[in-house]
């Protein structure tokens, strides 16, 4: 190694990586009690990935760990995953008159 970092990343592998990290989320979550064993895990791959990223892809890299961070619960941030349409204005007399409401 000549002392200057990790060779940059091509989009292709950053992707690759993006998607292993996400694919090996549930095993680190469900193969350890210990929070901080799933935190220090999460920290060690987000830095690494990280570090691989070009300077013209390091913000739309951050971008993808913090919202998988955010799916996974391991950062925070609004967890929104679809749209209930049950609290949409037209569907909320339709509920009323479910629940017995006029």
């Amino acid at each position: 190694m000549d002392g200057t970092g990790p060779h940059p990343a091509t989009t292709a592998e950053l992707d690759a990586m993006l998607r292993a990290l996400d694919a090996d989320l549930p095993r680190l979550q469900q193969g350890s009690d210990d929070v901080f064993a799933l935190a220090s895990a999460w920290a060690e791959r987000h830095d690494a990935i990280l570090a691989c990223a070009p300077p013209a892809l390091h913000d739309d890299v951050a971008a993808r760990l913090e919202r998988l961070g955010i799916r996974w619960g391991l950062v925070p941030g609004a967890r929104v995953t679809r749209e209930f349409p049950a609290l949409k204005a037209h569907a909320l007399p339709r509920l009323r008159r479910r629940v017995g409401e006029r």
